[in-house]
């Protein structure tokens, strides 16, 4: 009974209702961003379109396999995690995206938060796409609004137990997802370099998120910055080559070889891609201009550790 009373005894009450109000209040807090000023951006669906095929919107939320319309619902995408499949995001009401507002669509691909408060996993790449400026954000938006609706329920997510406790993935979020004060990250440019680098760096790091498959991840699905583009798994669990500037030069490539492979899905060899990365080319790269398609090049043969932003994926 004395220890009832005891100082200790209170003091360990007290840390527990602290401990169980700090667990409470985790799991029930969400950071949103500011609300943009829309009124002040006109959207440009053109450059959008082109931003969403380099973005890989189409590769992903399109099974082609399956003969599916565009951007209703993705393919398989099988991870140590479970199998994801991308969302509907045409404009039906009720399966798509046509009921979100503006701010909604930015909060989703920036913060990679859903309208109704919920966080997404990161097989969606919000982690890169959250240095989208608010004109990619308005041009994208502009963009998804001249997409067709397709009345199609989204594909059954299978992912395994405790994975798919999705309030579990504020903890990842707060490990390995870098946004300044819970803002979008804006894209730095590097004044050490050329416009053209600059270009490739922002389509390399950011809009085709290369390193989300060209980079190893560790257990809890996060990539390893220190080992950035030097080669991963795809969809189906194939290994990715490495892409840094040693390896593609080790390989005897050149930026025009790459450029070209990137146009055509043809190597230097008269090989093809094979795996995800024929998709890729065929719903994304293809569409890209032969400038960007250099900037890529210029970008990967000339990128370093110490010119790459520290970002945690």
């Amino acid at each position: 009974m004395r220890f009832l009373f005891s100082r200790r005894f209170w003091y360990g009450v007290l840390l527990s209702i602290l401990c169980i109000g700090a667990a409470i209040t985790y799991w029930l807090w969400q950071p949103i961003t500011p609300t943009l000023q829309w009124e002040a951006l006109a959207g440009n669906p053109e450059r959008g379109a082109y931003l969403a095929r380099m973005s890989g919107c189409i590769t992903c939320h399109t099974d082609s396999q399956a003969g599916s319309v565009a951007l209703s619902g993705g393919k398989a995408l099988k991870t140590p995690f479970g199998e994801f499949r991308a969302p509907n995001i045409t404009t039906d009401k009720v399966h798509g995206i046509g009921s979100w507002t503006p701010q909604q669509f930015a909060i989703a691909v920036r913060e990679g938060i859903s309208p109704e408060g919920k966080p997404y996993y990161p097989a969606f790449p919000y982690t890169f796409y959250t240095q989208f400026s608010d004109q990619d954000i308005a041009d994208l938006w502009a963009a998804f609004q001249t997409v067709p609706p397709v009345s199609i329920p989204d594909p059954k997510q299978t992912i395994a137990y405790p994975f798919n406790i999705r309030e579990g993935l504020k903890f990842w979020r707060a490990l390995y997802f870098k946004a300044e004060n819970f803002e979008p990250e804006p894209f730095q440019k590097d004044s050490q370099h050329t416009e053209t680098y600059n270009r490739g760096k922002f389509i390399v790091e950011v809009a085709a998120h290369c390193a989300a498959c060209h980079t190893p991840r560790n257990a809890l699905g996060a990539l390893e910055s220190e080992n950035h583009l030097s080669g991963g798994v795809d969809s189906a669990q194939n290994k990715v080559p490495s892409i840094t500037a040693s390896a593609l030069l080790k390989k005897g490539w050149t930026k025009d070889d790459l450029a070209y492979a990137l146009q055509t899905g043809i190597t230097p060899d008269g090989d093809v891609f094979g795996g995800s990365m024929s998709d890729i080319v065929e719903q994304g790269t293809a569409f890209l201009s032969w400038q960007d398609l250099i900037a890529i090049s210029e970008y990967l043969f000339n990128a370093n550790q110490s010119s790459i932003t520290d970002t945690k994926h």
